[in-house]
């Protein structure tokens, strides 16, 4: 068992001395660390770090804000870390802990709430497209077509003398655009 500690500062004028201080007291064996946002999703670190580890292996932080920003962000590294077979704990946090039965059912309280979150987030704004819909808004991206260039492409197509692509060419679209108006 390898034991890896991740420490992240937000700014370059931060120091990372007290989180690498504190994960190696609780064992770390190598600490990947950066200066980096960590609203950002690309944080290069923490993708080595959760590369690095193998079944057996823990990921050790000193508060869960500097592995994630959000519930969602928190719950996607976690389901990563733990996909290898490797175990996570916060020193600052010690409920977020997977090698306990207790953090293992605090998370997994935490991602069922994630979860129906996300569920009432698509209903609320599948009903908004619904209303939206109803009330005559169109959905989706403006059309590349005006409807009297859909007419006469439609009537173009009719007669059977022109091919899609030059059909298409002609207004400036694809073929595939103009195929899709016989829908």
């Amino acid at each position: 068992m390898t034991i890896y500690g991740y420490a992240r500062v937000s700014t370059a004028g931060q120091s990372l001395e007290v989180q690498s201080k504190a994960l190696k007291t609780a064992g770390c064996g190598k600490i990947f660390s950066e200066k980096q946002s960590g609203i950002k999703a690309n944080r290069v670190q923490l993708a080595k770090a959760i590369a690095a580890l193998v079944d057996g292996d823990l990921l050790i932080v000193t508060k869960i804000d500097r592995l994630a920003r959000s519930t969602r962000d928190l719950l996607n590294s976690l389901d990563q870390i733990t996909g290898s077979g490797a175990g996570f704990r916060s020193l600052g946090d010690p409920w977020c802990d997977t090698t306990t039965p207790h953090g293992k059912l605090l998370l997994t309280v935490l991602a069922g709430f994630a979860e129906f979150d996300r569920e009432m987030i698509i209903a609320r704004t599948s009903e908004g497209r619904r209303l939206a819909k109803a009330n005559g808004v169109h959905m989706g991206r403006k059309s590349k077509l005006t409807p009297h260039q859909r007419h006469e492409a439609l009537a173009r197509l009719a007669k059977g003398t022109e091919t899609l692509s030059d059909i298409g060419r002609s207004y400036g679209v694809s073929h595939t655009t103009i195929s899709r108006l016989e829908a």
